[in-house]
């Protein structure tokens, strides 16, 4: 099996647990034959890994050096930021990761404004994939963030509670925001062929239990920290991987993306869309559903509109009006 690409894939935050998983994902999927791990703490022991693993046909580069690590960068998949611990929510870490989205940006612009995709997963991602983006100065198909993941939890939890394969669950989605406030598409489900919207309701999956696997769903990320004692890392790290891979020309990415929308309804926000990520990018439709389903992603879009304009009250990014002038894509 050859790799998808020979140009550079650099992965930020690798010294840490989601860093190091994306870093056995990418080179178990042959992504990339250049692999350049990138962290301020040391990921030479990542690398080391990877090595002895046995991945003796791909370079495998690990640096501390913002400028070794970004230079000819083609593709970057960044954890770079601090994680969620118990207690907190995503939206606890929104000015100190987007100080961090920031300089990600900015050394985007200064060593690889040739960047083909940016794939943002550090916590609250749609506002460090935002500040990324503005920052970057990349256009808006270029940058996106994981949102994927909320999706395979309600997959998983629907897969667990009617005793199916999760691939026998199909058409799930939560749009908006990477966050509590996300919007929950149940209309397009089905269950082993069978519509959701005819099995809610019965005595099989009455309507309170939906309601409560939907909240149970939102607060998935909480649920691994109960779990496990800390944040989720194995499961963000592989599907940043798939995504940064479809971009790359491999398998379609089968779940939402966030990215950046501007329409009339929604403005200057990075949210989870109905996506189609390939070479040419991110591109997205607005997501149909019932007018319950709407008004929640309506609700999530004003959740995130709120926490982007208290980047602005904190000067992390001027007011709307002059994103422009720092990225003319905008």
């Amino acid at each position: 099996m050859e790799f998808l690409t020979n140009e550079k894939l650099t992965i930020v935050g690798a010294a840490g647990m989601i860093g190091s998983n994306m870093a056995q994902s990418a080179l178990m999927m042959k992504l990339s034959s250049n692999i350049c791990l990138y962290d301020v703490f040391s990921p030479e022991g990542v690398a080391e890994e990877m090595r002895q693993s046995g991945f003796c046909d791909a370079t495998i580069v690990a640096t501390t050096s913002a400028e070794e690590a970004f230079k000819d960068a083609k593709y970057i998949i960044s954890s770079g930021g601090a994680p969620r611990k118990a207690g907190m929510t995503r939206e606890d870490l929104l000015a100190g990761n987007c100080k961090i989205a920031e300089e990600l940006g900015i050394n985007i612009k200064t060593y690889c404004p040739d960047c083909k995709h940016v794939v943002v997963i550090f916590n609250p991602a749609d506002l460090t994939g935002l500040v990324t983006l503005l920052y970057s100065g990349l256009k808006p198909g270029q940058v996106t963030t994981l949102a994927g993941l909320d999706s395979t939890r309600l997959q998983s939890a629907l897969a667990k509670k009617f005793n199916v394969m999760q691939n026998q669950i199909t058409g799930c989605a939560t749009y908006g925001g990477h966050g509590e406030q996300m919007a929950v598409f149940g209309s397009n489900v089905k269950v082993a062929g069978k519509p959701l919207n005819d099995i809610i309701g019965t005595a099989e999956f009455p309507e309170s239990e939906w309601e409560d696997m939907k909240v149970a769903v939102t607060k998935g990320g909480a649920k691994i920290i109960e779990l496990r004692g800390r944040s989720s890392f194995q499961s963000p790290a592989l599907l940043s991987v798939q995504m940064i891979a479809s971009v790359m020309g491999g398998e379609k990415f089968a779940y939402p993306a966030g990215t950046y929308v501007q329409t009339e309804k929604y403005n200057h926000i990075m949210m989870a869309m109905d996506t189609t990520l390939d070479k040419n990018g991110c591109t997205f439709k607005v997501p149909t559903g019932t007018p319950e389903e709407v008004a929640k992603l309506d609700a999530s879009y004003e959740h995130l509109c709120k926490m982007r304009d208290e980047l602005v009250t904190l000067n992390i990014v001027p007011p709307i009006s002059e994103w422009s002038k720092i990225n003319p894509n905008l």
